[in-house]
Formats: structure tokens, C-alpha cells, sequence
């Protein structure tokens, strides 16, 4: 079974798999537009001082998104 999580509890300097956006369609389009696609991969590089936003790479574009954006993207951890 597959170990799924949000992607705001993804360590910094961990890579995972994106399974699903949940949320409204307007902030799924959105997370598409930007390359946020079931089966893609991203890592998570770093934190902002005050834990938010967090800074992530995906299709090799550098972005950040707010802890409230990230609760709404399933991942599964790769090791």
C-alpha cells in the first residue's frame, strides 16, 4: 500500500511523487499550469525563517507555496 501524505509534512531535502490535488478547480488549475501533474516528482529544497512559505523544485522551475496551498497536494514519499 502505498504511504500517502500531504505535501506539507515532506521534509526539506526530501523528494516525492505527487498522486493527487484535492481543493477547489480554480486552485487546481492553477498547481497544473505550473507543472503539478499526477506522477510527477518534487523536492522540497527549504523553509522560509518563519516556516512559510516553503520553497520546492518541480520540472526544474524553483517555487513557493504557502503551507495552506500544500495541504491540499497528496504525495507518496520515495526513498
Amino acid at each position: 500500500m502505498e504511504n500517502l501524505q500531504k505535501l506539507s509534512d515532506l521534509t526539506p531535502g526530501r523528494t516525492a511523487r505527487i498522486v493527487r490535488i484535492n481543493g477547489s478547480s480554480r486552485f487546481k488549475k492553477r498547481l497544473l499550469e505550473m507543472g503539478f501533474i499526477r506522477g510527477e516528482n518534487i523536492y522540497k529544497v527549504k523553509l522560509a525563517p518563519l516556516a512559510d512559505p516553503a520553497e520546492y523544485i518541480i520540472k526544474n522551475t524553483h517555487l513557493s507555496l504557502r503551507h495552506e496551498e500544500t495541504q491540499n497536494i497528496i504525495i507518496e514519499e520515495l526513498t
